[in-house]
C-alpha cells in the first residue's frame, strides 16, 4: 500500500522523540505516538505499518492518523490525541436554564419539605418545562459549579 504520509524527523526531532520515550513519565499514548514516529521515520528505521502495528499493538488506522497529523500539523499534535471538534452531545443546561435552577435551589422549599433535594429539582425543572429531562445528578452537577 502506498503512503500518502511520509515522516521524515530531523536530527533533532529524533533526539527528543527519543529523550521524550525514553523518560518514561508521559502518558502511555503520547510515549506509544512517539514510538510510531520514531519507527515510521523514512530517514531511519523505515519499519513497515503491519511491523509497528504488530509491535506497538495498534490498528494501522492509528498509524495513518499520527502520521497525518505529523505532516500536516507537527510533532505536539502527532503525539497528543485529536482534540474533539464539537461536543458529541449539546449540554442539558445551557447558561440560562442553569441560572433558573440556581434560582430554585436558593428559593424556599415547596409546602411539606424540609429542604430541597436534587430529585425534588430535577422533577421541578421538567414539571416547569425548563428542561425536557434531567437526572438529579446532572443537577448535582451544575449546583456543585456554582459553589
Amino acid at each position: 500500500m502506498n503512503k500518502k504520509y511520509i515522516v521524515r524527523l530531523t536530527s533533532e526531532e529524533r533526539e527528543h522523540l527519543e529523550e521524550f520515550v525514553s523518560t518514561g513519565r508521559r502518558a502511555a499514548y503520547k510515549i506509544k505516538h512517539a514510538n510510531i514516529l520514531l519507527k515510521a521515520d523514512a530517514d531511519g528505521p523505515g519499519w513497515s505499518d503491519e511491523g509497528i502495528a504488530q509491535a506497538f499493538s495498534v490498528h494501522e488506522h492509528t498509524l495513518r492518523n499520527v502520521r497525518q497529523r505529523f505532516v500536516e500539523r507537527g510533532m505536539d499534535a502527532a503525539i497528543e490525541q485529536k482534540k474533539q471538534d464539537a461536543p458529541s452531545r449539546k449540554p442539558i443546561l445551557d447558561g440560562e436554564k442553569q441560572a433558573h435552577l440556581l434560582a430554585m435551589a436558593c428559593s424556599q422549599p415547596p409546602p411539606g419539605h424540609a429542604r430541597r433535594t436534587l430529585q425534588l429539582l430535577a422533577q421541578e425543572m421538567v414539571r416547569l418545562e425548563v428542561v425536557e429531562r434531567i437526572s438529579y445528578e446532572t443537577v448535582r452537577r451544575a449546583l456543585k459549579k456554582t459553589s
